[in-house]
């Protein structure tokens, strides 16, 4: 616009303005045309970086790529008795150097509750723990053991912090599934929660990278009058299926809640595997 005012006024086809004021106001349109729009909308990018911002599609991004780093993770299996719950999960040993007892893919969270897990360790390190500190703490105020349902629901309460505050430990999902295994006053149970904070009860159930043949072969498999020998069976069977390795007893590890926790030794998975 100023161009076009001092070129008018060289050919004297336009008057000088008649004021300063004028002047500015010209100036002033100027560099607002110059100057850059505010933008309305976030871009994917920006949905991706936020925790706990919807996208316009209602998705949380974060937690969907917290349950596809799940998919990379080794596959567990959980299987539900009328005896008890049996876990079997596959550990992945890269290396030779590496000790196969220091690799923990099911821990004990009480004396009737373990849990078999899939994603990152570290994240189900934390979430085990918090688990612990709960079921002790009820052990120690009402005297008696804490139903698995209440355990798991507690286990998701602490899931469904991720963004909260300004603690960079909870700024994002936890990248960890769980199968959640246990004993109580209402008989075996076995829970399977995700990244969400979300836990579904079920009869048998699979997760990590082998997954979805594991699922297809539970449902062909599974009735709910199999004994604890059978679903220990069926369980390494349904691994040795989807696992690339061959099954040993130190790539594999098996426990049972019936009703107390117990994680086999060696020696036991060797006999389980004997079956096959």
């Amino acid at each position: 616009d100023l161009r076009k005012l001092k070129k008018a006024e060289q050919t004297g086809k336009s008057k000088k303005p008649s004021s300063i004021s004028q002047i500015n106001n010209l100036t002033l349109r100027f560099y607002r045309s110059k100057s850059p729009k505010k933008k309305m909308f976030l871009t994917r990018t920006e949905y991706d970086r936020g925790v706990n911002t919807f996208s316009p599609e209602g998705r949380l991004f974060q937690v969907e790529y917290a349950i596809e780093a799940i998919k990379l993770g080794s596959t567990a299996i959980g299987v539900k008795t009328k005896e008890g719950v049996v876990l079997a999960v596959e550990k992945r040993i890269t290396s030779i150097l590496l000790e196969p007892s220091s690799v923990e893919k099911i821990m004990e969270i009480d004396d009737h509750i373990g849990c078999a897990m899939s994603g990152l360790i570290a994240d189900a390190r934390t979430l085990v723990e918090h688990a612990r500190v709960e079921t002790q703490n009820h052990r120690f105020s009402y005297g008696e053991p804490m139903t698995v349902e209440s355990t798991t629901q507690a286990l998701c309460d602490l899931a469904l912090r991720f963004g909260e505050g300004d603690e960079e430990s909870m700024s994002r999902p936890f990248g960890v599934s769980l199968l959640i295994a246990g004993h109580d006053e209402n008989g075996p149970s076995l829970y399977y929660t995700d990244p969400s904070g979300t836990f579904w009860q079920c009869n048998a159930k699979a997760i990590g990278s082998g997954s979805e043949g594991a699922d297809s072969s539970l449902q062909e498999q599974f009735n709910k009058d199999l004994t604890l020998q059978e679903a220990e069976t069926i369980a390494v069977s349904i691994l040795k299926q989807v696992m690339e390795e061959k099954v040993t007893p130190n790539n594999v590890d098996i426990a049972k809640v019936a009703p107390a926790y117990h994680l086999y030794t060696p020696q036991e998975v060797e006999a389980v595997i004997a079956r096959l």
